[in-house]
């Protein structure tokens, strides 16, 4: 792998090496629209001289609303040969959202691709300049089609490693999302270290769906391919989200707890998981099985296999190595560009998210918050130098706000976030995350939340999986108390489970329980159901349901 100083001198690098290699493949009704390096780097100068053209400065904030799909990439390409700051946002997000990131931000213009449903949210867009692309269904007063027809001798600026790269505003688990600035240099740092520590080779295949405003796919596809010049294909859509993965067989793969959980159950309602055992204890029979499991997948090419964002349940990660898939647990956040701890091909240990990456000095504090350091670390959030003072300790570490533990290994685990704590009403603090990642353990439950706040204890709010509504009421809630009935005895006094709560609406980021990175926000489930606590645990039945109350 050759060296870079910025993600542009990479792309050029590969532009000159191979201009006709296919960099971007985009599926439309079923058929591949390919793009070669030279066809995504013509686009993108062409609508970066348009938006110099409206009067845009080097430096200018520009904002890029899109799912995943090839124009993403290019709009991200066009933001930094104009020199301009990049500020992506969730495709999900409503207009109220929109509009509030839009204004603090203070972009001067925005570039729109795949959207779900845009009509609901172009009113949170304010006076600016705003391209779309008539592909995805995009019409506004700028098309991105007829834009690249133009002609002219826009030169490229070039691209400082102290400059702004982005400002990429967090999914928020609490509070308000924030704006994390970063420099190009720490994309920079962070992509060759990540890259080389992850044995990624250069013109690999990737397979980009976890939203490109999340700084894992960020840094791993975008600027992974940028860097490595690999070829980046996407879904066409969720319903053909596993057709599309299987047919591209990508080289590395990452996901986030609630999909491997997704990939598990679909293999057991194939195959259960006792006919599964049986399969796999047969010599020769065994290898044709976890060949094909692993082919249906789409990992058969797949030499990297990460999970990250939230805890992965010890007995998942088992489970796949069983059928021949070591899942390699990672941790970052968009704070330290996620430069921090990765479990690596030689050294995996289960249960844990590894060990620090090349460049990076992490300790715990006093009270047990993981606290880290590198030259990647954000320079601060946007406009709001109190939050980004209370970020970091005096000697410049970041906070992260969770709670780790280190092994005598030096492997890292993480207990939980330290504003998760709750206190029941006997004034005895609960970390919920341990107690939820031994639940979801069960393939019958789909979202967890340990909640108890005043109230004498813990009760757990669930959502069923699909398997788990399937079974009928009087085997779901014998399949609940049995998992309760067996983690109880190895927790404290003051966390044993009282009883489960099942709801009645599914958590999901349309409704704002969920964020984009597939983790509850449990801030928002609590302000909702709190008032409700009381009254569930003082009814006699040890499974409520809530559409019931």
């Amino acid at each position: 792998m050759s060296t870079f100083t910025t993600p542009l001198e990479a792309f050029f690098y590969w532009l000159d090496k191979d201009p006709d290699h296919i960099f971007l493949r985009q599926p439309i009704k079923r058929e591949f629209i390919e793009y070669t390096r030279r066809d995504a780097f013509e686009q993108a100068l062409q609508i970066a001289a348009t938006l110099h053209e409206m009067g845009l400065k080097k430096g200018d904030h520009v904002a890029l609303l899109s799912k995943n799909c090839a124009h993403w990439f290019m709009a991200d390409l066009a933001i930094m040969l104009g020199g301009f700051i990049s500020v992506p946002l969730y495709p999900t997000l409503d207009k109220n959202s929109i509009n509030e990131i839009l204004l603090h931000s203070e972009s001067k213009a925005i570039l729109l691709g795949k959207l779900d449903d845009y009509s609901a949210q172009k009113d949170g867009i304010p006076d600016i300049p705003k391209i779309g692309v008539e592909l995805y269904g995009i019409k506004e007063a700028y098309s991105w089609e007829e834009l690249i027809q133009k002609q002219n001798d826009f030169r490229p600026i070039d691209q400082n490693p102290e400059d702004l790269i982005t400002i990429m505003y967090t999914s928020g688990t609490t509070g308000n999302p924030k704006g994390v600035m970063h420099k190009v240099k720490s994309f920079n740092l962070v992509t060759q270290v990540g890259m080389k520590a992850l044995e990624v080779k250069d013109q690999s295949n990737f397979f980009s769906y976890l939203p490109l405003s999340h700084i894992a796919e960020r840094i791993g596809i975008e600027m992974g391919s940028m860097y490595g010049g690999s070829t980046v294909s996407f879904p066409e859509s969720l319903e053909t989200f596993a057709e599309d993965l299987a047919n591209v067989q990508p080289n590395t793969f990452f996901a986030v707890p609630r999909i491997w959980q997704k990939f598990q159950e679909g293999v057991l309602q194939k195959i259960p998981q006792k006919k599964l055992d049986l399969l796999l204890s047969i010599p020769i029979i065994n290898n044709i099985i976890k060949k094909r499991i692993i082919a249906k997948l789409g990992l058969s090419n797949a030499s990297f296999c990460g999970s990250g964002a939230a805890p992965l349940a010890l007995s998942l990660q088992n489970w796949y190595s069983k059928i021949g898939i070591d899942i390699q647990q990672c941790y970052g956040m968009t704070e330290d560009c996620i430069l921090s701890h990765f479990n690596l091909t030689k050294t995996n240990k289960f249960g844990t998210v590894g060990k620090p990456l090349p460049g990076v000095t992490s300790k715990l504090s006093a009270e047990g918050e993981i606290l880290i350091k590198s030259d990647a670390l954000m320079v601060g959030y946007y406009k709001s130098k109190e939050q980004t003072d209370a970020m970091f300790t005096k000697d410049g570490f970041l906070k992260t706000g969770d709670l780790g533990e280190f092994d005598h290994d030096g492997f890292l685990s993480i207990v939980g976030r330290i504003k998760d704590q709750f206190k029941t009403d006997k004034g005895k603090y609960v970390t919920p995350s341990p107690i939820e990642l031994e639940l979801s353990k069960n393939t019958d439950f789909e979202h967890i939340c340990l909640v108890g706040t005043g109230i004498s204890q813990p009760i757990v709010l669930l959502i069923p999986s699909e398997s788990g509504w399937s079974k009928g009421k009087d085997a779901l809630n014998a399949s609940i108390l049995k998992s309760i009935n067996a983690l109880n005895p190895t927790l404290k006094k003051h966390e044993k489970i009282e009883k489960a709560v099942v709801m009645k609406e599914n958590w999901t980021v349309d409704n704002g329980l969920m964020t984009p990175s597939m983790k509850i926000r449990r801030n928002r489930i609590e302000a909702i159901h709190q008032p409700m606590y009381l009254d569930w645990f003082s009814r006699k039945e040890r499974v409520v349901y809530e559409s019931e109350s």
